[in-house]
């Protein structure tokens, strides 16, 4: 990757991160607390994210989208519990239309759902932590006007049984980009982002990446396949360049395992170039998919030095030649 990964003392907050941190958190708890669990067992609280999010967007300035879908029938057998084929699911989508080449889509997105495999999952990593990101940029980028066009969008489903099937809500609204034919230039998918720790040992990595890079997870990850290199080295370039917060990048095989388990995936299967910011999940944070995952464990002052530093690169990438 260009560069190099900013080491040594954090600065201070500023004002603005002081802020964004306290938003940040805010998003995280009410979905952790005033909505759960957020899952096809769970309609209601599905239901409620996404006006939860809706009136966000609104309140920030935007008309929302909301797409509406179906899972494939059978999908849920396996869960006798579950309503198959009676719930509907909805993307939320908001979009600042560029000024200069506006057919040139950037996507930011985050699942909005919880694993419904686990009791008592507020999932507030995995993934509220990724939705707050993707509001609080939104927020930011109210107003203002770019060369490129940029979406905000939320998806449920990423959780199993939908899990890399077209019942993904990226999937189906990755398809639907590919269906209008529309020039989706990049993708970030934010995945739990919350999670950071400058203890020797606290990270590790599917093999053999374990001897490739730092074995402190104090760094954010800038994540995907072979076919995304281009996106993926200048979204890293960038932010090292303008942000003093450690960040490794990586463009590897699809098959290693990690690589590919977010929504990045479904713009992949679509030929789009995709990458996955991410605090490495499994390979660093102790209560994934668990019980646990609660807003207390999250580090939002080092939340907001990431979503403010990909305020920045997100910028650069919208409006560069």
């Amino acid at each position: 990757m260009p560069g190099k990964s900013y080491s040594g003392v954090l600065p201070k907050l500023s004002s603005d991160e002081k802020e964004l941190s306290s938003n940040l958190r805010r998003h995280v708890e009410y979905l952790c607390s005033e909505i759960c669990p957020r899952n096809f067992l769970n309609p209601k609280g599905l239901a409620a994210s996404a006006d939860y999010i809706d009136r966000q967007f609104r309140e920030f300035g935007y008309s929302p989208v909301r797409t509406q879908f179906k899972a494939e029938e059978g999908l849920l057998k396996d869960y006798p519990s579950a309503p198959d084929n009676e719930i509907t699911y909805e993307n939320i989508a908001v979009e600042i239309r560029g000024s200069r080449l506006p057919d040139e889509i950037f996507v930011i997105g985050a699942h909005y759902d919880s694993p419904a495999a686990v009791d008592g999952c507020r999932a507030a990593n995995d993934n509220a932590s990724g939705v707050a990101a993707v509001l609080e940029l939104a927020h930011r980028f109210s107003g203002k006007t770019f060369d490129r066009t940029v979406r905000f969008v939320s998806f449920p489903n990423e959780e199993p049984p939908f899990f890399w099937t077209s019942s993904m809500g990226s999937y189906v609204y990755a398809k639907g980009c590919r269906d209008r034919k529309e020039k989706i230039i990049g993708m970030y998918s934010l995945e739990t982002i919350g999670y950071y720790s400058d203890k020797p040992g606290s990270q590790d990595y599917p093999p053999p990446l374990k001897y490739v890079y730092p074995d402190k997870g104090d760094f954010v990850g800038f994540v995907g396949n072979i076919s995304s290199i281009g996106l993926i080295r200048k979204s890293a370039s960038i932010f090292r360049k303008k942000v003093k917060f450690p960040s490794e990048g990586a463009a590897l095989l699809s098959s290693i395992p990690g690589v590919g388990w977010s929504d990045h995936w479904s713009f992949w299967e679509m030929g789009y170039p995709a990458l996955m910011v991410t605090d490495t999940a499994p390979f660093r944070y102790p209560y994934y998919h668990s019980s646990s995952d609660n807003p207390d464990k999250l580090d939002y002052d080092s939340m907001a030095r990431v979503v403010a530093g990909l305020d920045l690169v997100i910028q650069e990438i919208l409006n560069s030649k």
